[in-house]
């Protein structure tokens, strides 16, 4: 093979590596713009993904404190039923007390109407007793101190008799024990203060 040969077998040579290299060239170029593009994709899935998470991360941290507030709101709530409950119960056991001392009052009521109606019952007795009796014992009373002149005190123990004898000098008191002195003696004694003199 002559040097020209060569020559052209080298340049065939060279036209089929730069063909080759050109070919791949392009293929290499093809494949750095599909992994550049494969790239700038992972890229943006990596942010889209990153917002995701930021997002689901926000949302959970909402989640976690709406949780939270509906538990301390729960607990409010049951604070103020808990205090509702505690009113209720003194409220009943108030208003049970108050029925107790209502059905009292009602009961000491009906007793002093049923008091109210025997002192009226006793009352109108008296009244027509006294209408009747008292004028006579008022008169008897009158004639028995214009005759003897004795003056008596009511308001003294049973068995005490006291008063005054108005004479014709001077006042004489009257006092006996009854449970001492008998009653002739004590009746002897007072006709002893009534004259005999018209």
């Amino acid at each position: 093979m002559s040097g020209g040969d060569k020559f052209q077998d080298f340049e065939e040579t060279l036209e089929a590596l730069v063909a080759v290299s050109s070919s791949q060239a392009d293929k290499l170029e093809q494949v750095k713009r599909d992994l550049q593009a494969f790239l700038d994709q992972h890229v943006e899935i990596k942010k889209v993904m990153m917002q995701i998470l930021k997002d689901v991360a926000q949302e959970e941290e909402n989640v976690g404190q709406r949780l939270l507030d509906m538990e301390e709101e729960k607990k409010l709530r049951e604070k103020e039923l808990d205090g509702l409950e505690e009113q209720l119960r003194r409220c009943t056991a108030k208003s049970q007390t108050m029925d107790s001392e209502l059905q009292f009052l009602q009961g000491e009521l009906q007793r002093l109407r049923r008091s109210e109606e025997e002192i009226n019952a006793l009352r109108n007795e008296v009244d027509e007793d006294t209408t009747e009796v008292i004028p006579s014992a008022i008169y008897v009373a009158k004639l028995f101190h214009l005759i003897t002149k004795i003056k008596w005190e009511y308001d003294t123990e049973p068995h005490i008799l006291k008063g005054v004898h108005y004479g014709p000098d001077l006042a004489t008191p009257i006092h006996f024990d009854t449970s001492v002195v008998s009653r002739s003696d004590v009746s002897d004694k007072l006709w002893n203060f009534v004259s005999t003199e018209w």
